[in-house]
């Protein structure tokens, strides 16, 4: 790079955030952290802007950002404090930004990412949901932004450093993508037993250290199936062509099946650097901070059939792409609600899939509501509303 990286990190405070500040911090000749945001952990927040003095930092709930302001200020801090929602699109589309990692958890992080898409940043896609709920007006956004996007989730980094730069190849190449999974705390787990998962068995996972939110969705595999639908945008494939297995040991990350049957597979150590690394560096690569592998100490990879007894949820993914458009985001919405019921206490943990199944079956998606952001967002609260309505009665 021949000058700084311009970077803004919305979602600094989550696990992707604070990975990507790590990585930030080894390479300080060459990334410039413009602007930081949460949501609810303004404790963090404030310790982030202490110690990047960024331009700007957001915090989304308006009724914390006066205490976030007073601490900076008594700090002798610089930072401006923003606001709000909207203040994110602020930030994403500010001509002084280069790159947005766009770390947002849920439907909340898309307007913000078709902020930055159609400002033309690179956009380092950490928000699944932005393609999950939105993936054909989102894939518009990039188009005619002119944007550079570079996934991060791990399975969709993977599959991108697998493909060759020039995007107009990839059809020509690709049969088609298998997307790895490690089976989360459930993989070898009576199917009869799920009923009774707590919360805190579900967050247990055995490789990734993960929010509890995208900790239950890998107990479930409803990360999985997001990653399918996610995939199917990013890669421009049909349904049929994206596929996933079990693969327990967390070091193939993903693997690409050529039209020749060669099989091409991105690998390391589970360790969310690699691909921030990646994405910020693109089309080079710099040092991450993560552990080499340690191939004297692998005694096997192993992949398995990816069981349907034990993860429904996996393969909703697949029914919901063949649905009417916006379907994927009635998905999206409904497995948010029941992730959020479950991990309070209120619905069980097979109750998650009961609930997605019937709202993907039940609710469908009006004429036209689909097509922008206003009726995407209007399909996403009618949808929590209803699977609200659900759970409260218990009626799965």
């Amino acid at each position: 790079m021949s000058s700084k990286l311009r970077l803004a990190v919305l979602g600094s405070t989550g696990s992707i955030g604070t990975s990507t500040l790590d990585v930030a911090a080894r390479h300080p000749e060459r990334i410039e952290v413009r602007a930081l945001s949460a949501h609810s952990r303004v404790d963090e927040l404030v310790a982030q802007c202490l110690r990047w003095k960024p331009r700007q930092a957001v915090v989304t709930d308006v009724a914390r950002a006066a205490d976030v302001r007073r601490h900076l200020k008594e700090q002798g801090c610089p930072t401006e404090v923003l606001e709000g929602p909207q203040a994110l699109c602020e930030v994403a589309t500010d001509p002084e930004v280069d790159a947005v990692m766009a770390a947002v958890v849920g439907a909340a992080g898309l307007p913000s990412c078709l902020a930055a898409a159609r400002s033309g940043k690179r956009l380092l896609l950490a928000n699944k949901e932005a393609l999950v709920v939105g993936g054909a007006v989102f894939m518009q956004a990039v188009r005619e932004g002119g944007a550079t996007l570079i996934p991060i989730d791990s399975e969709h980094s993977a599959i991108f450093q697998c493909l060759p730069e020039d995007r107009s190849t990839w059809g020509q190449r690709v049969d088609h993508i298998i997307l790895t999974a490690s089976g989360g705390p459930f993989r070898q787990r009576d199917p009869a037993s799920l009923e009774a998962v707590t919360p805190d068995e579900a967050c247990a996972h055995p490789t990734w250290v993960m929010g509890r939110k995208i900790s239950v969705d890998s107990a479930t595999m409803m990360n999985k199936a997001l990653e399918v639908i996610e995939a199917r945008w990013l890669f421009d494939l049909t349904p049929e062509r994206i596929r996933a297995v079990i693969h327990p040991q967390s070091i193939v990350h993903s693997m690409v099946v050529c039209r020749d049957q060669s099989v091409l597979a991105q690998m390391g150590t589970p360790d969310m650097r690699v691909p921030i690394a990646y994405g910020l560096a693109w089309p080079h690569r710099m040092e991450s901070g993560a552990s080499p592998l340690e191939w004297s100490s692998l005694k096997a990879l192993s992949f398995e059939e990816a069981d349907e007894r034990r993860f429904p949820g996996l393969f909703l993914s697949w029914h919901a792409l063949r649905g009417p458009l916006g379907s994927t985001a009635v998905l999206n919405a409904a497995n948010e609600v029941a992730v959020e019921r479950f991990l309070a206490g209120r619905i069980g943990f097979m109750d998650i899939y009961r609930l997605n199944a019937r709202a993907l079956g039940a609710i469908e998606p009006r004429l036209g509501e689909a097509a922008d952001l206003e009726g995407l967002m209007e399909l996403d609260q009618r949808v929590r509303a209803q699977v609200g309505q659900w759970a409260n009665a218990r009626t799965m």
